[in-house]
């Protein structure tokens, strides 16, 4: 019978080798989950993960963007392995350790992970409202759900409409609970979103959800707020109670439907 942690370790320490060389750094992360063991690999753009599935007997290595607030956790699997202890031996462990160093030094891969960062471009970002509505999830989990709703029953993803329906309550709740570390992640969130983002996202933060907290929070707000978007809050404060403009809804056209590939 074959140690899984030591095949485990056989599997990572060929990613990690490979991984350096590409500027990745393995991270010290452990499973909440007794089921599973998992390890994380992170460079600026991505994050490569693998965990063993103790009952399934599967060993998955996946991938997915990271921000600046770390891993997006919207995981797309690469590759997925069986690997039985009282079978398999470390040979097979090898293989599979070469098998997820191919997957991470395909073309394609090597071409994602050496793109940047979206910054700032002159005047305007090219972070959306969607993505700007992705980063919530880091303080408010069930957004998910409430985006992929969105997305799949409409054409257009309707920022102003999402963030006053889904986020601007949940940032007043927040505001309300004063939890000095949340409030200072909202802070942080919004700061590195208005920097990146495009014209129609940094209105959404300044006009539709800083203009619609309560002026007792401001102070809070501001300790861990940049510069520039105390800046433009104050700018923004002018427009209060004025209506941004409302977004025309489309529908999805006949036929349209969305699934995964078989």
């Amino acid at each position: 019978m074959t140690d899984i942690k030591k095949a485990f370790k056989i599997i990572n320490d060929k990613l990690n080798d490979t991984l350096k060389g590409f500027n990745f750094k393995e991270q010290k992360v452990e499973s909440s989950n007794a089921n599973e063991l998992v390890s994380l690999f992170t460079s600026e753009t991505i994050a490569y993960s693998v965990i063993y599935y103790k009952d399934k007997m599967l060993c998955v290595l996946r991938s997915c963007t990271m921000t600046d607030e770390g891993p997006d956790n919207e995981w797309k699997t690469m590759a997925t392995w069986m690997f039985n202890p009282e079978s398999d031996t470390e040979k097979e462990a090898e293989s599979i350790g070469n098998d997820f160093v191919e997957a991470v030094t395909s073309e394609s891969a090597v071409k994602r992970a050496k793109q940047t960062k979206r910054k700032k471009s002159g005047d305007d970002g090219n972070a959306d409202p969607l993505f700007l509505a992705k980063r919530f999830m880091v303080l408010f989990p069930e957004l998910k759900e409430e985006i992929k709703k969105e997305q799949d029953t409409k054409e257009v993803f309707r920022g102003v409409y999402f963030t006053r329906t889904f986020i601007v309550p949940r940032v007043n709740q927040l505001l309300a609970r004063g939890v000095k570390s949340e409030i200072n992640k909202l802070s942080q969130i919004l700061s590195t979103q208005y920097q990146n983002g495009d014209m129609d996202t940094r209105s959404i933060i300044t006009i539709v959800i800083l203009n619609s907290t309560d002026e007792k929070y401001r102070e809070k707000l501001e300790e861990k707020m940049s510069d520039e978007l105390k800046k433009a809050w104050s700018f923004a404060l002018k427009m209060k109670g004025k209506k941004v403009k409302p977004e025309k809804v489309k529908k999805k056209k006949p036929g349209m439907f969305s699934g995964s590939r078989l």
